[in-house]
Parts: structure tokens; C-alpha cells; sequence
């Protein structure tokens, strides 16, 4: 039953984006997502760098100020992913540091309106990825994926219980290349492998980059043992933000 309302989706969506493509505005207000609350009690709220690929195909940015607003103009013939990175210019916390917000086109339409979420940001953020991984040739194109299942699958008991606590535990570039090299399979939708580092820093709590994160919080006697996956960590706390990319331990405070 499940198999048959995700294409039941899907064709009708296609059928609305290649038949009725024109019962679409052009053009669509963005409705940022609310940005958790321990990242605007410590940073305020975030600047935004809005990426979205225009009818012509080309790749468009834009920086939106705290409390700003911004129309993007999109084709509306196939899938199309808004990103929406935060960042705090005046913390040092450049965009790309946290992870995104996002919507998928037509999915994350109402009205002239396009709604952005944390859970779609990795949706924008595997759609890229698999755009990258695809041969030029190849006839798998991310927009063509179906994303209506994809969600489904993230909210699912069947998902790995990390993984569907935090989905940015997930190598997803892994994810994709191997999606686009054979095909989908949710097995592979697993935490990246984490080192424990003990650390000499407060006792915090020290949120992580992921909206979805639960704080580190460590007890007053105890290691502050954090989980070091590959490349670049960060976590922030009211004293500062420690970095940590493979040995290497930066803490600075604010």
C-alpha cells in the first residue's frame, strides 16, 4: 500500500510539473525554518546564504541578513533544491560550518511559498551529492529520484536508531556515489564511525552543528569525551567553540 501512494505521488507531481508546469508561480517567497533555540541564545539569530539554481540552470547565491526575506525565481519543470546555509559573521562561523535548511521544489510548495526545514536541508544536501557523483551520461539525475519515498524512509522504524535521531550522522556523499555506481539501499544509511577524545574544556553543554544534536553535557568530575568524526568537528558552549579535525583541538573563546 505504501509502494503504491509513493507513485501515486510521483506521477501525479510529474504530471503537474510537465503537463501544468505553468499552474506554478515562477517565483517564490522563502519561508526560513525557526532556528534552534541554543544557537540564538548563544550566537543570535543567523545570516543566511541562499543557494538555488534559476530556470536557465545556472547556480544562484544570496546572503539574507537576520530577519530578512527573499524571493527566488525557480523552473519549475523538475526538482529543485533551495539550500539555506546559517552562519554568524561576527563569531567566525562561516556558511557551511552548521548544517542547512532547505526545501525541494515542488515538494515544499504552498502557494507562492516555498516552506524550508531542517529535515529538507539534507535533502538539498543528497541531492548535490548525487549530482556530483552522476557521470554526465548518466540517467540518473537526482531530480529524477524519488524523493517522496526518500522522506518516508527518514521517518520510518526501520532506519538505523542514531541515523534517525540525527540523519547528518550519515556519510552522504559515501551514500550517493554508491547510489549513483549501483542503487539505493538504506543499509548503508549508518552513523559515520566516531573516536572518542577526551578533551580538558568546561562542562558545558556543548551543542554540535546538526539541528537535530542532543547537547554534550559531561559531570563536573568526569572526561569531557567527545565524538571526533572524520573531518572538521565543532561544538559551541557559553564560553566559546572548540574545533576539532582529527588531532588537532582549537578552543576559542567568544
Amino acid at each position: 500500500m505504501k509502494t503504491k501512494t509513493f507513485m501515486l505521488t510521483v506521477i501525479a507531481l510529474a504530471l503537474q510539473l510537465t503537463c501544468c508546469g505553468d499552474h506554478f508561480p515562477s517565483r517564490f517567497a522563502l519561508e526560513f525554518p525557526q532556528t534552534p533555540e541554543p544557537w540564538v541564545s548563544l550566537l543570535g539569530e543567523p545570516h543566511w546564504r541562499v543557494e538555488w539554481l534559476a530556470p536557465d540552470g545556472r547556480r544562484q547565491t544570496a546572503d539574507i541578513l537576520p530577519g530578512g526575506s527573499l524571493e527566488v525565481e525557480l523552473p519549475v519543470t523538475w526538482t529543485n533544491p533551495v539550500t539555506a546555509r546559517p552562519y554568524w559573521p561576527g563569531y567566525n562561523l562561516f556558511a557551511g560550518l552548521f548544517m542547512p535548511a532547505g526545501a525541494l521544489f515542488p515538494f515544499d510548495v504552498d502557494g507562492s511559498r516555498l516552506r524550508l526545514s531542517w529535515e529538507a536541508g539534507l535533502d538539498t544536501v543528497f541531492y548535490q551529492e548525487l549530482a556530483q557523483a552522476a557521470k554526465p551520461d548518466s540517467a540518473k539525475n537526482p531530480a529524477n529520484f524519488d524523493w517522496p519515498r526518500f522522506r518516508e524512509l527518514l521517518k520510518s522504524k526501520d532506519l538505523n536508531t542514531a541515523v534517525s535521531r540525527d540523519p547528518w550522522l550519515v556519510d552522504w556523499r559515501f551514500v550517493a556515489e554508491k547510489t549513483i555506481d549501483a542503487n539505493f539501499d538504506r543499509r548503508r544509511l549508518v552513523p559515520q564511525s566516531a573516536v572518542s577524545m577526551n578533551i580538558p574544556v568546561s562542562a558545558g553543554p556543548w551543542y554540535g552543528t546538526s539541528p537535530f544534536a542532543e547537547p554534550l553535557t559531561f559531570a563536573e568530575q568526569k572526561p569531557r569525551s567527545f565524538p571526533v568524526r572524520p573531518g572538521l568537528n565543532v561544538w559551541i558552549s557559553r564560553e566559546g567553540i572548540l574545533r576539532v579535525n582529527g588531532n588537532t583541538q582549537v578552543f576559542s573563546k567568544w
